[in-house]
């Protein structure tokens, strides 16, 4: 769309804390600490949910408090504390049942899609694979969907003017574990060093979990502060984590 002020006037975003903004009487959402947030156009009225994971009605409920209509999803990535499934025994709601309510797309990237259905039972038709540097739009509000495999396969990150949704690619304060099926060490140094490269410093992180006092943070201080920018190479990166 338009230049970032254009974006200003229109852009609807909230960031949601499991266990305060939604799913208020779920301990395993409180223990989590999962972030879900709402992308929308203020003007259009229409929103979409990041990681609708819990609570399906609670989000809901915040989006139409607000006047939003809720007229898709993203998914991060495959695990069930963000897109629903069974979490350690523990069944968590998601995008299925999401669909169950509201007859949305829901938008993955595209190797992330039988990882998805596994863990949620949804078929691949019924989800929205994209590649990366797809992008998407809410009404005017244009989301640029940055694939950064590493946590898992297909995990993806949304920029959205100088916001950018991390998952659990990037926190504050670490990245995301590798040790998980699908993990990939070497594809994670890779997405956080080259892939996402073209973020500018200027750019605000919204992490997939609320590990660090601050709930977000420029990317600036993230790179000059956060422990995994500070490998220069990949033996470097292995010795760390190998260590």
């Amino acid at each position: 769309m338009g230049n970032q002020e254009d974006l200003n006037d229109r852009l609807y975003f909230k960031q949601l804390l499991a266990g305060m903004d939604f799913a208020e009487s779920d301990g395993v959402a409180a223990q989590m600490l999962n972030l879900a947030y709402l992308i929308g156009d203020k003007q259009t009225k229409q929103a979409i949910i990041v990681d609708p994971a819990y609570d399906i009605a609670g989000i809901l409920g915040v989006a139409e408090a607000d006047g939003m209509e809720v007229v898709g999803a993203l998914g991060t990535h495959y695990h069930a504390d963000h897109v629903g499934g069974s979490l350690m025994g523990y069944e968590v709601s998601g995008v299925a049942e999401l669909l169950e309510k509201r007859d949305v797309p829901i938008h993955i990237q595209e190797s992330e899609v039988p990882w998805v259905s596994r863990s949620t039972g949804l078929g691949p038709s019924e989800l929205v694979g994209h590649s990366g540097n797809d992008t998407i739009s809410v009404g005017e509000v244009e989301i640029e969907l940055i694939h950064t495999p590493g946590h898992t396969p297909g995990s993806q990150c949304f920029l959205v003017g100088d916001k950018l949704i991390a998952g659990d690619t990037l926190f504050l304060n670490g990245c995301g574990r590798t040790d998980l099926p699908g993990g990939d060490a070497d594809q994670l140094y890779y997405s956080l060093v080259d892939r996402l490269a073209k973020i500018p410093d200027s750019t605000t992180l919204y992490p997939g979990h609320l590990y660090s006092p601050e709930s977000s943070d420029s990317m600036e201080r993230v790179r000059r502060n956060n422990y995994v920018f500070r490998p220069t190479s990949i033996e470097q990166w292995r010795a760390m984590f190998s260590g």
